[in-house]
């Protein structure tokens, strides 16, 4: 198999590789932008993005694509800050209810999409609409600052790895070792290639999609209290900037959209590509609106390269 098929037909990936020759190339482009403090900034926002990848990956791993991102991530800052600063809860009780009821809301996902069968899309778009207005009503539509001990946790580091760094590895690594290396990964990478198999097979096909809709849940709802404890101060639509680019990161990791072949792993380095990606675009003075068309542009790019690629070779199996 030809290395451009390695890379875009959705079976293995080489992401690594173009995320290297993105760094390589970044001083090139845009001077100054591998510097520590270029460097470290950049790395909470990819980390973050990373963790919402880990939900999106297992999700489009499940024949699903998760559009309800930004109102879980949203309602995870509002717990974690407000509960703190209008309701006077414990840091420790801001921070689980905002990991926590996003996980919740999660399992109501999985419940409409697997019990009641509803289209994946429509459900999470519902649920979306669903948040937004929760976030509105719950924060009375003024933004919280995050608690002193939130925002210092998030903003430090130890052994000189930042937190927010720190979290995002140890959720990749929990995750990547269920989905590739336990009977439950076979069975959810079972589920997403034949439902109708996996069921033959005694497999528990609803409790597995729930199961797997509620921690892309908790997913968004760790990212969410951590942005917000960086940030200090999110806006209310602060999810909005990370449903594109958790789609993309899916895809550049070479996850199937038709369901079953995912890597946790590759999602997780394509984050951090399309967040070192926006930093140079950043650097060299394009606005948000064009970083947006760019990421979307390298998107299509991708899905269409890959089609081309598995039509050539179905192409080669007819004639041989």
């Amino acid at each position: 198999m030809s290395t451009w098929a390695r890379v875009f037909n959705g079976r293995s990936t080489n992401i690594a590789i173009f995320t290297v020759l993105l760094f390589l190339v970044s001083p090139i482009v845009a001077p100054g932008s591998l510097n520590s403090a270029s460097v470290l900034s950049m790395i909470p926002f990819a980390s973050v993005l990373a963790m919402i990848a880990v939900g999106q990956t297992l999700v489009v791993q499940q024949r699903g694509l998760d559009l309800s991102i930004p109102g879980m991530v949203a309602l995870a800052a509002v717990f974690g800050t407000s509960l703190t600063q209008n309701y006077n809860a414990p840091v420790w009780v801001a921070v689980v209810a905002g990991i926590l009821v996003p996980g919740a809301m999660g399992l109501v996902n999985g419940i409409f999409v697997s019990v009641f069968k509803v289209v994946p899309i429509i459900v999470t778009l519902g649920m979306n609409s669903v948040l937004i207005g929760f976030v509105f009503l719950f924060s009375k539509g003024t933004p919280s600052g995050a608690s002193d001990g939130l925002n210092q946790f998030a903003l430090e580091k130890t052994w000189g790895i930042p937190h927010t760094l720190m979290l995002a590895l140890l959720l990749i690594l929990i995750a990547g070792i269920v989905t590739q290396r336990t009977i439950v990964g076979r069975k959810l990478r079972n589920i997403g290639v034949s439902e109708l198999a996996s069921a033959i097979l005694g497999h528990r096909v609803v409790g597995y999609k729930i199961m797997t809709y509620g921690f892309a849940g908790l997913c968004y709802g760790a990212a969410g209290v951590l942005l917000a404890g960086y940030i200090k101060t999110p806006n209310l639509f602060l999810g909005d900037s990370y449903l594109l680019p958790s789609v993309a990161a899916v895809v550049l990791g070479g996850s199937a959209l038709t369901g079953g072949i995912s890597s946790i792993l590759a999602s997780s380095i394509a984050a951090l590509f399309l967040t070192q990606l926006g930093q140079i675009l950043r650097s060299i003075g394009w606005p948000d609106a064009t970083q947006y068309m760019a990421q979307a542009a390298v998107l299509i790019a991708v899905i269409v390269v890959r089609e081309l690629t598995f039509l050539r070779k179905m192409k080669k199996k007819g004639k041989n």
